[in-house]
C-alpha cells in the first residue's frame, strides 16, 4: 500500500469517526425545540453511508475513469481532507448552536461572520466537498455521481426544512440574510 492509499484510508476513518461523534455528542438538549427536524437527520444517515458504499462498490465493478492521470487521486484526497477539517472548524465556530438535528435554541442567533458571510450552510458545503473528494479519488464517473448526488439531495431537503424553521424564528432578519448569501456554493448557489 502506498502513502496516498494510507492517507485515504486514514481520512475515511477520520470522516466516519467524526460524523459518529457529531451525531452522538451534538444532539439538541431537552429544553430545545426539536420538532423541526422532520426526519432530515435520518435521511442524511441513510444517504451518506449509502453513497459511500455504493461509490466504492461501483469503483470495483465498473471502469469509467475521470482521468488516466494520478493527479485526480491527489485532488480527491485534498478535497476529502479540506472538507473534514473545515467542517470541523465550522461546527466549532457555531458552538452550542450546532446540533445534528434541526433545532432552534431559545437564545439562537444567526451567525453572519466567517464562512457564514458567504454561505448559509458551510458545514453542509464542506461535507459535500468531502463526498466530491471521495468520488474524485475513486476516479470513476459513476462513483462520483453515487458519492455526491444522494448526500446533495438529502442536504437540499434538510436546507429547505432548516430554512423554514429559521424563517419562523427570525422572519425578516433571516430573509434579508438569505438575500445576501448563497446556500452551498459561494457566489453561485
Amino acid at each position: 500500500m502506498n502513502s496516498l492509499q494510507t492517507l485515504f484510508y486514514l481520512s475515511m476513518a477520520a470522516w466516519f469517526i467524526t460524523e459518529i461523534l457529531y451525531k452522538n455528542m451534538l444532539k439538541s438538549g431537552k429544553e430545545d425545540k426539536k420538532d423541526k427536524d422532520k426526519s432530515t437527520l435520518n435521511i442524511l444517515w441513510m444517504a451518506i453511508p449509502f453513497s459511500i458504499a455504493a461509490s466504492i462498490a461501483a469503483s470495483y465493478m465498473t471502469r469509467f475513469p475521470i482521468s488516466e492521470e494520478k493527479w485526480i487521486l491527489y485532488v480527491g484526497e485534498a478535497f476529502i481532507l479540506i472538507g473534514i477539517i473545515l467542517r470541523f472548524i465550522i461546527i466549532r465556530s457555531l458552538g452550542k448552536y450546532f446540533t445534528v438535528d434541526v433545532t432552534i435554541k431559545e437564545d439562537h442567533q444567526i451567525k453572519k461572520e466567517g464562512f457564514y458571510k458567504y454561505l448559509r450552510h458551510p458545514s453542509y458545503a464542506f461535507s459535500l466537498l468531502t463526498s466530491l473528494g471521495l468520488g474524485l479519488y475513486l476516479n470513476n464517473w459513476l462513483s462520483l455521481l453515487l458519492a455526491f448526488l444522494p448526500p446533495f439531495f438529502a442536504f437540499i431537503y434538510r436546507i429547505k426544512i432548516e430554512e423554514q424553521a429559521l424563517l419562523e424564528k427570525f422572519g425578516e432578519e433571516y430573509a434579508a440574510y438569505q438575500e445576501k448569501t448563497k446556500k452551498l456554493i459561494p457566489f453561485i448557489y
